[in-house]
């Protein structure tokens, strides 16, 4: 192979530094020996890197073209260093995160900066999870740790010793509607007769498994699947639909009147949540998100909603024109 690092860092310090005799002294080598790695590369590649018609060489279009992508290379080169010698040093090279829909993602952003802020050099890579979509990843090691796992997690994962898990918190449900929707004057307690005339907007699972469940809907009940809660309180927001949604997410939707709050016969009980993972030697990076996930404030924004601007309740707290 023509190209090597060594020749890449010969041709980057020899442009940084403006003429190949100041580059030797950087490098530490006589100047005849970057002439002959340059010579060298030249004749491999078939191409001229250096005009040397001039007082000083120049580079030419083609080793403009090599410096600019080389200069990629030898940052990868650095970094695959890094990372090698972080591995070694107990931190894993990427950690998978599990985020369940009830979760609000924003309260997750300082959790991340502080990570970062700590230069770990694991990659995080995060997935949006429904119902047992959670537990799915987790078990079938689509996911390191996850985050807002539903009480009611399959009979596999609470009997198997791979898993550890810890409660998160509490949410409670408000069954909502747009305000021009018949229910919204419809006489309460709203029984199951009166819900199931009327379509219910649901959140997908993102269970790959034809089991996958679906939570406050009843049996025979139209539907209208969307993929995310924000898209869900729009719709309900939109009057194309009924639905149980998060109080935290609610309020504020509650408080401008873009939707309203009706009694249920048969209320939904609250979701009780967990942070869950994989009951092997923890990575430094696992080890430092279940450090944070075991403070009490960290785990309770997480759930709180703070009508951060990206929330779904903020996101949805004007009312569309129709």
């Amino acid at each position: 192979m023509a190209l090597t690092l060594d020749a890449l860092q010969t041709l980057d310090t020899i442009v940084r530094k403006g003429s190949f005799a100041a580059a030797a002294a950087a490098l530490g080598k006589v100047p005849s020996a970057l002439t002959y790695t340059v010579r060298k590369l030249e004749g491999d590649l078939d191409v001229l890197l250096f005009d040397r018609r001039g007082p000083r060489a120049q580079l030419t279009p083609a080793g403009r073209e090599l410096l600019d992508e080389g200069r990629r290379l030898l940052r990868s080169a650095d970094d695959l260093e890094r990372r090698v010698r972080s591995v070694a040093g107990g931190f894993e090279p990427e950690l998978r995160i599990g985020v369940d829909a009830l979760i609000d993602f924003d309260a997750l952003t300082p959790v991340i900066r502080d990570f970062h802020r700590h230069r770990a050099p694991t990659r995080l890579i995060f997935s949006y999870e429904v119902l047992d979509g959670a537990w799915e990843a987790l078990h079938e090691g689509r996911a390191d740790l996850i985050i807002g796992a539903p009480y009611d997690a399959p009979d596999q994962a609470l009997a198997s010793t791979r898993f550890s898990l810890r409660p998160l918190g509490t949410v409670d449900f408000v069954f909502c509607v747009a305000p021009d929707h018949p229910l919204a004057k419809a006489e309460e307690p709203l029984s199951a007769q009166d819900l199931i005339a009327h379509r219910a907007v649901v959140l997908a699972g993102t269970s790959r498994l034809q089991t996958s469940r679906t939570a406050g809907l009843l049996s025979g009940q139209d539907t209208l699947t969307v993929a995310t809660l924000a898209q869900k309180v729009a719709m309900q927001i939109a009057g194309l639909g009924t639905g149980w949604i998060p109080a935290p997410v609610a309020q504020t939707c509650l408080e401008n009147g873009s939707l309203v709050a009706r009694e249920i016969a048969e209320p939904r009980a609250p979701a009780t949540l967990h942070y869950a993972w994989r009951r092997t030697d923890p990575g430094k990076a696992l080890q430092w998100w279940l450090e944070r996930l075991a403070i009490a404030q960290v785990r309770s924004r997480l759930i709180d909603y703070r009508r951060a601007s990206g929330s779904p309740a903020a996101r949805s707290s004007r009312r569309p024109s129709r």
